[in-house]
């Protein structure tokens, strides 16, 4: 084995490439994405690497990639256009949609617009019973009937979703054949193949999604691999998904529902086996880049799994808690929360008077002010340049020189509108821009009942060292542990999850029937056994694990739950029906042991076991020593401006440095204020903790 994996994740201003040799060497590369085709800043990217570490591309046997071109496409409505044609009377269930909004009292609040507009929704006649019986066959004339109409109407996808395919899917498979057949070339997405569980709009919402973005993964899909290939690279193209696990790059274009949240899941991933390596149990996670900051937690070793997403719209600003905002997708997704706040995010002035950052972007074109690559707008980059936070010649290594008098000047204008000099308003914006990624951290913390003082911060991305420490002190956190490659440190998780695949299948039946639960979870894992195989996994090196999701009959939403291990048998199933009523507590606050508890989904998850360690005994970083140096850095009214040590992170040792400190690294920066201390452990990871 050659021993090289390459991770790539795609982010809003860049693109982050990491090459991790089995020994601990890591050698990586930032450069600016190219939004007009992110495949071509990759290609650019990795070339680049490979000739400045002198890695041979046939030396690579792995490739993981983190992804936000699914979400973007539905964010910026840039997929194709779609037809759904689904069961008579349900023409207009996208529009119906739910009657949910992200914010309760604001009357103008509208949903989205639906991604099938109306004169391409159309219905067949055909019923399946919710018992699985036929009640009225598929109208198959009717079918082929629309095959024609939709061949001269410009349709480039194909959504079906019938009533009550989740138990019996055979309406769906014979639609989808005539079409297939009728329109060769046409993508269909069939609900009973993608997503069979219950819920008709939100079953009809995902087979939308999936079939609007599908087009559009493939075709980058293809382009970015063809890309790879052709610099040399033998390894087949692997993609993360939206729970933690990575898969083929072409099953994830056939089901891109499952890569939605790609780029967000790698970095909780990578932090997650950070966290136990370091025997850390509880943990949050925070990811700040140039376009979000993100936040998650990590309890008990593991991170939270929610049972569907939303994206579009105004989804980005909440959790799971909060919907209404955008379109439902039901893939299991890592329960992150995000918020529009990063390096690139723009300062300013509501009707109000009032400074605001974000939720807008500067992104990577043209870029904060100080890039210089036509942006004006004062942004957060700019403000921490202006602070002295940011060394305007360590950018990337020196790769991206900042202009202080450009952020000057977009800085001075926003002084100007508020009343204060230009240092006021660069910490203004720095402050605000802390208070708006609060509401993440805020949302998997204390919003669920759990005190965040008791919870070290991981903190990562190529801002959130900047931002930790003021963070840690408002959550009243005394511990931060920043990782080593912090700015590419999603592209480094990447490369220590699992090939996964999720095998679902709906299950609408009381909490009883132990051999029932058991027929169906086997049928499952076969299912997951053969996808695994396929991917070159022997035996002894496939992992399985069930889950559940299960409701009180009287609502609506289910929780997840881990099935037992062994025999499912009526014991177990009583200890299954004891842990949902504990995690129905924890989370709603309340048990309801009278009521009875119902099934509503079986899944098995497949993993493929890598014969080597996905995370190395330590990471050695390839990079030159800096020189120690000094620059005035302001940490805010009540210390002003400070002379402060600038120094590399090879700079510290297992010693308490106290501040004030700036560790400038190729990707990231992090700042350690007055009151904070900074060393280095084994792993190289910088650890900082408030003084006392």
């Amino acid at each position: 084995m050659s021993g090289w994996r390459l991770g790539i994740d795609i982010g809003g201003t860049f693109t982050d490439i990491a090459l991790l040799g089995d020994d601990g060497r890591l050698v990586s590369k930032k450069v600016l994405s190219s939004p007009d085709d992110y495949s071509r800043a990759i290609e650019a990217g990795v070339a680049t690497l490979l000739a400045e570490s002198g890695i041979a591309a046939a030396d690579i046997d792995e490739v993981a990639h983190g992804t936000t071109v699914a979400t973007n496409a539905i964010i910026e409505r840039q997929g194709v256009t779609v037809a759904l044609i689904t069961t008579a009377g349900f023409r207009d269930v996208l529009e119906i949609a739910r009657f949910r909004s992200p914010r309760l009292y604001d009357v103008s609040f509208r949903k989205p617009d639906a991604l099938v507009e109306r004169r391409l929704r159309f219905e067949v006649a055909e019923r399946i019973g919710a018992d699985g019986t036929i009640v009225q066959p598929l109208d198959e004339a009717g079918v082929r009937e629309l095959a024609r109409r939709l061949a001269g109407a410009g349709v480039e996808a194909i959504a079906v979703c019938f009533i009550n395919a989740y138990v019996d899917g055979r309406h769906e498979a014979r639609a989808a054949e005539i079409l297939r057949r009728e329109l060769p070339g046409v993508p269909v997405t069939v609900s009973s193949e993608l997503v069979p569980q219950i819920q008709e709009y939100e079953r009809t919402s995902t087979t939308v999604v999936n079939a609007y973005i599908r087009p559009v993964i493939e075709g980058y899909a293809r382009r970015l691999s063809e890309r790879l290939a052709g610099l040399g690279i033998p390894a087949p193209l692997n993609i993360m998904q939206s729970n933690g696990g990575v898969l083929p790059a072409a099953l994830a274009a056939e089901k891109p529902i499952f890569v939605i949240e790609s780029g967000p899941a790698a970095g909780v991933v990578g932090a997650r086996r950070l966290a136990e390596r370091h025997a850390i149990a509880d943990a949050i996670v925070f990811d700040m880049g140039g376009t979000t900051a993100k936040a998650t937690l990590i309890v008990d070793g593991a991170f939270a799994l929610a049972p569907e997403t939303e994206v579009g719209g105004e989804a980005a600003l909440g959790h799971r808690m909060v919907r209404g905002g955008g379109y439902v997708v039901q893939a299991p997704t890592i329960d992150i929360a995000e918020v529009g706040a990063g390096g690139g995010s723009i300062a300013w002035i509501d009707p109000g008077g009032g400074l605001q950052v974000g939720p807008r972007s500067a992104g990577a074109d043209p870029g904060p002010a100080c890039y210089g690559r036509g942006g004006s707008a004062a942004t957060v980059t700019d403000a921490n340049l202006l602070l002295g936070l940011l060394n305007p010649d360590a950018l990337v290594g020196g790769d991206l020189a900042l202009d202080p008098e450009a952020a000057a000047r977009a800085i001075g204008e926003i002084a100007a509108a508020i009343g204060h000099d230009a240092t006021g308003a660069a910490h203004g914006i720095h402050q605000i821009a802390n208070a708006r990624m609060m509401r993440a951290l805020g949302a998997v913390s204390s919003e669920r009942g759990l005190d965040p003082a008791r919870f070290p911060l991981i903190a990562f991305g190529g801002n959130g060292g900047v931002h930790v420490t003021g963070l840690a002190e408002a959550l009243g956190a005394i511990e931060v542990l920043v990782p080593p490659a912090a700015g590419i440190f999603s592209a480094l998780g990447l490369l220590f999850a699992d090939v996964e695949h999720q095998c679902i299948r709906a299950f609408w039946q009381p909490l009883g029937e132990g051999a029932a639960v058991a027929a169906e979870v086997a049928a499952l894992r076969r299912e997951a056994d053969a996808l695994v195989a396929t991917d070159g996994y022997a035996p002894a090196a496939r992992a399985f694990e069930a889950t559940a999701e299960i409701k009180y009959v009287s609502q609506n939403a289910p929780l997840a739950l881990p099935l037992p291990e062994g025999a499912i048998d009526d014991a177990a199933l009583a200890r299954l029906a004891e842990d949902f009523a504990r995690a129905h507590e924890a989370i709603f606050g309340y048990r309801s042991d009278g009521e009875e508890v119902q099934f509503v989904t079986l899944k098995v998850v497949g993993r493929g076991l890598s014969d080597r360690p996905r995370l190395p005994p330590s990471i050695r970083l390839e990079a030159a020593p800096r020189a120690a140096a000094d620059r005035r850095v302001y940490f805010g009214p009540e210390t002003g401006w400070v002379e402060t040590a600038i120094l590399g992170r090879g700079a510290l040792d297992e010693r308490a440095r106290p501040g004030p400190l700036v560790v400038e690294e190729y990707d990231s920066t992090t700042v350690v204020p007055p009151d904070w201390t900074a060393r280095l452990d084994a792993w190289n990871n910088i650890l900082l903790a408030r003084k006392g």
